[in-house]
């Protein structure tokens, strides 16, 4: 079996270090990164890795600078580690791509059971590439979404929330159930994160927004039912 290969972006080298050594016992193979230019340097290399692993905080270019370099051109799960517990940093890095959002201090074993997890969620949803559902294609691995023929520009975090809904078409939704896939989080916060995206994914999808169908109480549903 082919080794998966995770960056690891932090300019703490004891912080490095103690993440390398849990991944590699866990059987992964580490490439390091001191700062957020030497991160972009080693990505442009290695074109096996499969997930990053990214310290907020560092010098010469931060997390979020890396984040949105690393976003315009590849899907690759992120982790953003970082000393704050600021909710508006999490959910500036949800909206941003990022797929988790973990506290320091953290315990490396969580930490890997997180990778873990984002890595099997991230295999599976390469299985299955296309959904299409009443006029609206979606191309998961492309990132691209046509409705009646016409390409549709959309933010990392609307196209996964689309992609949620096509691949739960006519279920009901709640709100928590979309957070913890959509942004693969126990969030516990302001659930009106959701409304703002479905909102904004509605306009952008024209008369097909009206497929997004809100249910009172508990969340959405995309349905071409008119019930």
């Amino acid at each position: 079996m082919e080794q998966i290969t995770i960056l690891v972006v932090d300019d703490e080298t004891r912080m490095r270090k103690l993440v390398k050594d849990f991944l590699m016992k866990s059987g992964y193979c580490v490439i390091e990164a001191a700062d957020g230019c030497e991160a972009m340097e080693k990505f442009y290399e290695n074109k096996e890795i499969s997930l990053v692993l990214l310290d907020v905080m560092m010098p010469k270019m931060d997390g979020w600078e890396v984040c949105k370099e690393i976003r315009a051109l590849s899907k690759v799960p992120i982790i953003m580690l970082t000393a704050r517990g600021d909710e508006r940093d999490e959910l500036k890095g949800f909206e941003m791509g990022v797929d988790e959002y973990i506290a320091k201090p953290f315990s490396p074993k969580i930490l890997v059971a997180r990778v873990e997890a984002i890595l099997r969620r991230s295999q599976k949803q390469g299985e299955d590439s296309i959904l299409e559902y009443a006029g609206i294609f979606l191309d998961k691995n492309a990132h691209m979404v046509m409705i009646d023929g016409e390409n549709i520009e959309l933010s990392y975090k609307e196209f996964e929330l689309l992609t949620y809904f096509m691949e739960n078409k006519g279920i009901a939704l709640s709100r928590e159930k979309i957070l913890n896939n959509v942004w693969n989080y126990d969030y516990f916060g302001d659930a009106r994160t959701i409304d703002t995206h479905v909102k904004k994914l509605r306009s952008k999808m024209g008369e097909k927004g009206n497929l997004i169908k809100t249910i009172w109480g508990l969340g959405y549903k995309l349905s071409a039912d008119h019930e």
